[in-house]
């Protein structure tokens, strides 16, 4: 149950409007009147306005009464409400045994400030109440200093009685202009894939109703038809949030549109007693003109933040896709030892280092070091690692338990259940442990703590490879998964606490779980257990509308792909990983000294340009062949760049014709090479192409708009090209 808060102090309003300006976004918010404040603009900078010409804007948007409607103005405030006429979903459902089911809030009062989070530009608190509903409001609006506007609600119980709790989701307008919709979906090794819509009169509405979700929205946007990377204006949001979600788009016949989101609540889940407060998660809202734009506004809040991880990102080896289960002492010191002569900075242990787990049926929540695959403890691996300078880093899954563990022998009443004699289905012979039981989540936490506090670790691989099946605590029956998710965070709070530099990755069974909710804690995302390149390519490009590549973890891995089985080459595989937070998924003992060499090459020139890559500002170009795919990052001060140009397969063009480099100061003169380690002579193989071994310099504006050829490239293969200022 949300537990009970007391509210700040009731704050004052002095005008009729707020006028939010930051990061090249302008708010406007209509505050005249005691109902909840409506957004007369939302999306690029007005610049300066005075009173009268928020006066005579509101005068220029007053809607003229419509056949068959009410009578006057529909307005859509920040929550909106059927009491106001708005007959589209409201922004608060629930009941009071039957009653109070639609609700009328005016304002008490508004308090506009300046946090001290540097990541916040603003900051508007609106109180509001409904007497006879004995509800009481509260909105939060934050304008963050990339441009970002992110907002939530709280609601609170006064009365007596209990308040059956459905939905609580906030809003922000899109013009008419927008018809078309992107969001994502996929699939375990296939996440993030995106897909299009019109955006046409009622609700397009994406849900997560399992905890996780690979098949995730990430974000919704609306804009104009055929909206791209570089053009179109767009707006768009996400809901951050690692529990259930709902995120939609909605348009009424009148034509007024909206993306809004919050929280999905299962039936009964929140039911607020007397002085109970439920507080929504943050929903973020960003706009922009094309992807680009749209999605840097996230990068920029996740970079401003004082937690976001410094660069640079260490390169690190992740042990699974070498050992699996079979972990043996002197197997994984080699490992180490080929790692750290290649430049690698952290070493990571994952799965089947404790209990019975000497595969995925059994022991999970036993976390405790095996004494039969560590008869030393896990001291002589981290020591060596620690020996060879590297970090060392440890796979756990603390909210996952097997039946066949010591754990679920002892506590079967400690596993989400709607019934104690009817566990839900398994997956992956995996159950969910109910962390909102005090003494279930304790027990995680002080044996993860024993670890940490026994070992040096560094970092931490969380996983989470199931869903959440009818997830109720046993006995009351009630769902649990908002609860749930507040103990995971209270989990990961905790053991960062405890142990200052601590780093946790956010993995589940790949990229089901990447949000701004576990990203508050997190500096990096496990984008997808698919480690094929081609395939990361479209992962990558997705997961990019939200998180900046410092924050996404890719990794080199062997040239036979252990999901797809598709062979690749070294260099399509190392300058995949290269943009990202470069790895290595592979058993590099068995690699030839030739295909070492080679990959001690791609780290270097990965640490070389790292700071740039995870820096610059992320750019996509809108190359009208769909065979080639093209993107890059751009220093912060234009002063550099680097691209990527892949051929994911055969064109049916036989010269693929100009690539477009955006991002560039079109007015600054560049030097364009390519680029691969050690200046090897490969990347002076241009065949035809006039430039490719001298390089060119051309002005950015002549880059981005005409552009230079490349190399006929075959299918899964792929160029990278340095830009410097001349």
């Amino acid at each position: 149950m949300p537990q009970a808060s007391t509210p700040d102090a009731t704050p004052t309003r002095d005008t009729d409007h707020l006028h939010l300006r930051g990061g090249g976004t302008s708010l406007l918010l209509d505050c005249a009147g005691d109902r909840l404040p409506r957004v007369l603009h939302w999306g690029a900078d007005l610049g300066e306005l005075t009173d009268e010409d928020v006066d005579q804007l509101r005068l220029a948007l007053r809607q003229p009464p419509r056949a068959a409607g009410t009578d006057g103005e529909v307005p859509l405030a920040l929550l909106a409400e059927q009491s106001s006429g708005w007959m589209g979903t409201p922004g608060l459902t629930g009941h009071r045994g039957g009653n109070d089911f639609s609700t009328l809030f005016t304002v008490d009062g508004i308090r506009r400030e300046t946090p001290a989070e540097p990541a916040v530009a603003e900051q508007v608190t609106v109180a509001a109440s409904d007497a006879d509903a004995a509800l009481d409001l509260e909105l939060v609006l934050e304008l963050l200093v990339s441009g970002l506007v992110r907002l939530r609600a709280s609601v609170t119980n006064t009365g007596d009685s209990v308040f059956d709790l459905h939905g609580l989701e906030v809003n922000l307008p899109v013009p008419t202009e927008a018809d078309e919709l992107l969001d994502l979906t996929g699939r375990w090794g296939r996440e993030r894939a995106q897909q299009r819509s019109a955006f046409t009169h009622g609700t397009h509405l994406r849900e997560n109703r399992k905890g996780r979700a690979l098949d995730a929205a990430l974000v919704m946007a609306a804009g104009r038809a055929e909206f791209s990377w570089r053009q179109g204006e767009v707006r768009a949001a996400h809901v951050g949030w690692s529990g259930n979600t709902r995120v939609y788009a909605e348009r009424l016949s009148h034509g007024t549109g909206l993306l809004a989101g919050g929280e999905l609540l299962l039936a009964g889940e929140v039911a607020l007693h007397g002085g109970q407060t439920y507080t929504g998660p943050w929903v973020y809202f960003t706009h922009g003109e094309g992807l680009d734009e749209a999605a840097g506004r996230f990068h920029g809040y996740l970079r401003a933040r004082p937690q976001h991880p410094p660069s640079p990102r260490p390169v690190q080896l992740n042990v699974w896709e070498a050992v699996y289960f079979d972990h043996d002492l002197s197997r994984l010191q080699r490992l180490a030892d080929v790692a750290a002569s290649l430049g690698v900075e952290r070493y990571v242990l994952d799965d089947g280092w404790f209990g019975s787990r000497r595969d995925d049926t059994s022991g999970l929540g036993d976390w405790v070091v095996s004494p039969d695959a560590w008869p030393d403890g896990l001291a002589p691996l981290i020591d060596h690692v620690h020996g060879l300078g590297m970090q060392f880093g440890l796979w756990f899954e603390p909210e996952m338990v097997n039946p066949d563990s010591d754990l679920a022998r002892a506590h079967p009443e400690w596993i989400l259940a709607a019934r104690p004699d009817r566990w839900p289905v398994e997956q992956r012979r995996q159950q969910v442990l109910n962390l909102t039981i005090p003494e279930a989540y304790a027990h995680v936490r002080d044996q993860m703590l024993a670890i940490l506090r026994e070992y040096r670790i560094d970092y931490i691989k969380w996983d989470y490879n199931r869903d959440l099946i009818e997830p109720a605590t046993q006995g009351t029956g009630r769902p649990a998964v908002h609860e749930q998710t507040l103990a995971t965070y209270r989990l990961m709070d905790e053991l960062i606490a405890a142990q200052p530099g601590l780093e946790i990755e956010s993995c589940s069974s790949g990229g089901g779980r990447i949000d701004l909710g576990v990203m508050a804690r997190c500096v990096r995302v496990w984008a997808s257990d698919m480690t094929d390149p081609l395939e990361r390519q479209l992962i990558e490009q997705g997961t990019s509308l939200l998180l900046p590549p410092e924050m996404v973890g890719s990794h080199v891995a062997s040239p036979v792909s252990h999901q797809t089985r598709r062979t690749t080459g070294l260099d399509l595989r190392a300058s995949t990983s290269f943009f990202s937070h470069m790895g290595i998924e592979w058993d590099i003992t068995t690699a030839s000294p030739e295909d070492l060499d080679r990959l001690r090459g791609w780290i270097e020139l990965h640490k070389a340009h790292r700071e740039l890559l995870h820096t610059g500002t992320v750019v996509h170009a809108d190359h009208p062949d769909d065979a080639l795919w093209v993107h890059g990052v751009v220093g912060t001060d234009g002063a550099e760049a680097i691209f990527a140009v892949a051929a994911l397969r055969t064109s049916p063009l036989t010269v693929p014709g100009p690539v477009r480099l955006p991002g560039l100061d079109p007015d600054r003169r560049y030097v364009v090479a390519p680029l691969l380690p050690d200046g090897d002579a490969r990347a002076r193989r241009g065949g035809s192409v006039a430039w490719w071994e001298s390089g060119v310099t051309l002005p950015g504006r002549a880059l981005g708009t005409t552009g230079l050829q490349i190399p006929h490239l075959n299918p899964e293969h792929q160029v990278l090209l340095h830009v410097r200022a001349a």
